[in-house]
């Protein structure tokens, strides 16, 4: 079925008392650790701290409701602080709720097409060089907050934003600086004291009393956007179709950025719960509820990972968490959203770079820089052309270049022909035992066909004690394959399935290593010949 909610399937099922009080438990602690970030998010994007709180209720509600993930949580993200600034500055309020509603018609588009697992495609290097650059702008535009800098409008473009912040380092208020850090401070640290509740929760609790008890000298909420509104109300926005062209870009954007990082959200925690997502119903959810949202004076949203990965680890199962968290939100912005105003600006600012230092995946960043020239071209023209000129343009070249790359690659390796011929390819896998499986992968293991064969290896791996994988056909693999063979293997493993590679090239081998799939499964593991792989596989069975 193309469209078919998870919440309504699970309903069919029946829910249990238990899993709806940890569902119930789990959707207030993910409302609480929304709170900060849903203004922080909005606060950034040039916005009034409410319309990020209506966007986590409005939206994070829908793609619960409606969603084909079990434990998916939506509103607005770090990603999106970027597109919807320039937005704003460039069409307004009313030019961003047109944006957002054909970007929701869209996604809805790309659902009915069934173009959910196309997104896939698209490269790891990609996703890690815009998402490390989205992170590093973000940063760049907490610094005038971060240091109290009195400066009256700040440049969207990078190099003119870090000009000016040189030119006014002489007016930083040592204050608002300290709030920083010890936001920061708290944010970090006290996740070693429990992971129950968020250290940004705490960090704004915090903060906002020492400022308010010693009357510091800092700007908050309310000093830089007034009171915010405890009502949700209904705005139709003002469209001339004779301008709707305009917004065909940003919408586009929009619509892209969205679809890849709920998807991403999406695979992330299924492989925590071992489960399925489905993709195409995820992305007319998520189209619906960008519709929906920018009528009731919301901003884009998307599936948000660290809310997701908080709902999972707190023992959220079914989209109850999700609609019990945009609930709970839904009644601190009725009933506390008078305190909400007295946040110092500082604090938001901390708990900002808190998210773009978690954004940064400067870990996946450094390990690709260590592959190969078709993976580092792609990772660093991404990057930069995030930093320095756009979004939109960084995703459109990266995909072209992904593509031309690919193309390339290819050629060389028809040039070199492929050895194919083996001395165990008539092997009979028939006298093997039942314990041991045996996946074979024949081709290039790169973006396009790394989540096919991830997932393969999983679901056969699942069933058996050993697995062996056989990759004697597999020319080359590229960071997106180590990625996704790395996370099938990291599942495997947790559920005490053994992991044998057999026949891998000294090229194969070398990316492998380099990816450490070598140190999570033991280079015991790692055999050049399947005769080799068989014995060891009859071994790990006694």
């Amino acid at each position: 079925m193309l469209f078919y909610p998870k919440f309504f399937s699970l309903l069919r099922k029946g829910f249990t008392h238990k899993q709806i009080r940890n569902d119930v438990l789990s959707g207030i602690v993910v409302g609480i650790v929304a709170l900060p970030l849903a203004i922080a998010f909005a606060v950034a994007s040039g916005v009034s701290p409410e319309k990020g709180l209506i966007t986590a209720v409005v939206a994070g509600f829908l793609i619960s409701f409606l969603g084909g993930s079990r434990v998916q949580i939506g509103g607005p993200t770090g990603a999106f602080i970027v597109i919807v600034y320039a937005i704003v500055e460039q069409y307004g309020l009313n030019g961003l709720m047109i944006s957002t509603i054909l970007a929701g018609f869209m996604l809805i588009g790309f659902g009915l097409l069934r173009l959910g697992s196309l997104l896939r495609f698209f490269p790891h290097p990609l996703i890690v060089g815009f998402t490390s650059g989205i992170a590093v702008v973000i940063f760049s535009t907490q610094i005038k907050d971060a240091f109290g800098m009195d400066i009256a409008k700040v440049p969207s473009a990078f190099v003119e934003k870090w000009s000016l912040y040189f030119t006014h380092f002489d007016s930083i208020n040592l204050t608002a600086f300290a709030l920083t850090l010890l936001t920061i401070a708290i944010t970090v640290g006290f996740r070693r004291i429990t992971s129950k509740v968020p250290g940004s929760f705490i960090a704004i609790l915090v903060v906002t009393a020492i400022a308010q008890i010693f009357d510091l000298p800092v700007t908050n909420i309310h000093s830089f956007f007034g009171e915010i509104s405890g009502k949700i109300q209904l705005s139709l926005p003002s469209i001339d179709l004779s301008n709707i062209q305009q917004y065909i870009g940003p919408a586009v954007t929009i619509a892209l950025l969205g679809g890849i990082e709920s998807l991403l959200s999406a695979v992330v925690s299924d492989g925590m719960i071992s489960g399925n997502h489905r993709s195409n119903t995820e992305l007319i959810a998520q189209g619906i509820a960008n519709v929906v949202t920018p009528f009731f004076g919301g901003i884009p949203a998307t599936g948000a990972i660290a809310r997701t990965v908080t709902n999972v680890k707190t023992g959220g199962r079914t989209p109850i968490a999700g609609i019990v968290h945009a609930i709970t939100l839904l009644l601190i912005m009725l009933f506390f959203g008078k305190w909400a105003q007295m946040i110092p600006m500082a604090c938001l600012a901390g708990i900002l770079m808190v998210v773009a230092y978690n954004m940064s995946e400067w870990r996946s960043f450094k390990a690709i820089l260590k592959g190969s020239f078709f993976d580092v071209s792609v990772l660093l023209t991404t990057f930069f052309l995030t930093v320095l000129v756009d979004l939109s343009v960084a995703i459109e070249v990266g995909v072209v270049l992904s593509a031309l790359l690919f193309m390339k690659r290819m050629a060389d390796l028809g040039k070199d022909g492929l050895k194919t011929i083996d001395s165990d390819m008539l092997t009979d896998y028939s006298t093997l035992p039942k314990s041991i499986a045996i996946y074979e992968i024949s081709g290039p293991f790169f973006f396009a066909s790394a989540k096919h064969y991830s997932e393969v290896i999983k679901e056969t791996g699942d069933k058996t004690k050993v697995l062996i994988i056989r990759m004697r056909h597999v020319p080359f693999i590229d960071s997106t394959g180590t990625n996704n063979l790395k996370e099938a293997i990291r599942i495997l493993k947790h559920s005490g399935t053994h992991v044998v590679l057999s026949g891998v090239s000294e090229a194969v081998n070398l990316e492998i290593e380099k990816a450490g799939i070598t140190k999570l499964m033991g280079n015991e593991n790692i055999l050049p010949s399947f005769d080799e792989a068989v014995a060891r596989a009859k071994n790990l069975t006694i």
